[in-house]
């Protein structure tokens, strides 16, 4: 298939992009700037980067010709709402104009679940809307409601790699700045998952996309740690000895505050249908080999 990745030079979508690649699909990665280095990058790993701006439809919609399948792996902060309505609309049109059927696999995430008080989470149990990204669920709904064949895919929070955007990332960097912070709740865990276990989750999906249309993923490992206990094995990792402040989950805005409660997933429905398996047992199995690929990673 052809595939268009939205999200491609961010740190889930190179691993997804390349995953995809390998697995025999043309793989198209969006970037606002197709010389930049994440662009090349790309390019090196056999992904074909097409210049656009995601915020920006008319200046991506083309990329969607000829396109079968396009995986979602972005929020646009600036209008998390109607950027994925406006995506939403685009595949429309574009069936309506080609009659082409593109299989879209939108990405969200378990912190919108927020609060629900259960010990353990699946693709059935109903999302607090007082979350503060619990809208992602109401487009989750919105999708489903489109017509459009799409696939839901619900990450845990991923580790591993270059760790450009994970937890694991910001504690590795508030430890050698001497600083670390921990915000909210010391006694919540949360479920975690390798970047390329996710990636090849993704693989599975569109390996036979017609087969999981209208289905939702939760992907995540089985580590059960407090994410505090996660965080003092990372700066332990990341050189530093001293103490954890600990701090209002308030203090560290918006994504703090949606993150400050138990989050643990199961994925025997993926393990079921998709056979899906995490081949990375815990963060915490190679704390120093996830914090030496984090450093090279900020020196490249």
């Amino acid at each position: 298939m052809q595939i268009l990745v939205i999200g491609a030079t961010g740190y889930a979508g190179r691993r997804v992009s390349t995953a995809l690649t390998r697995a025999g699909h043309t793989v198209l990665g969006l970037a606002r700037d197709t010389t930049a280095p994440a662009a090349r990058d790309l390019t090196v790993n056999e992904v074909t980067p097409v210049e656009g701006d995601f915020s920006k439809p008319e200046t991506w919609r083309e990329h969607l010709e000829g396109t079968d399948a396009v995986v979602h792996l972005l929020m646009d902060m600036s209008d998390p709402v109607g950027g994925d309505q406006r995506l939403f609309a685009e595949l429309l049109a574009a069936q309506e104009r080609d009659g082409r059927r593109r299989h879209l696999v939108f990405t969200t995430g378990i912190s919108s679940y927020g609060r629900t008080g259960l010990s353990l989470m699946d693709e059935n149990t109903p999302g607090n809307p007082e979350s503060p990204i619990g809208f992602r669920f109401g487009l989750e709904k919105e999708l489903a409601a489109s017509g459009l064949a799409h696939t839901v895919v619900r990450p845990g929070f991923m580790y591993g790699g270059p760790a450009s955007t994970s937890m694991t990332g910001q504690w590795f960097a508030a430890a050698e700045a001497g600083s670390p912070v921990f915000y909210g709740d010391a006694a919540k865990r949360w479920s975690w998952v390798h970047v390329d276990d996710l990636a090849d989750a993704y693989v599975r999906i569109l390996d036979n996309p017609a087969a999981v249309d209208g289905e939702t993923f939760v992907i995540a490992d089985d580590q059960r740690l407090t994410a505090l206990d996660m965080q003092h094995a990372a700066v332990r990792a990341a050189g530093y000895t001293g103490e954890i402040t600990q701090v209002s989950a308030e203090a560290g805005g918006m994504m703090q505050m949606a993150a400050d409660q138990d989050e643990l997933v199961t994925s025997a429905k993926a393990h079921r249908l998709l056979g899906w398996t995490p081949r990375h047992t815990s963060f915490t199995d190679s704390p120093a080999l996830h914090y030496r690929a984090w450093r090279t990673a900020q020196s490249a």
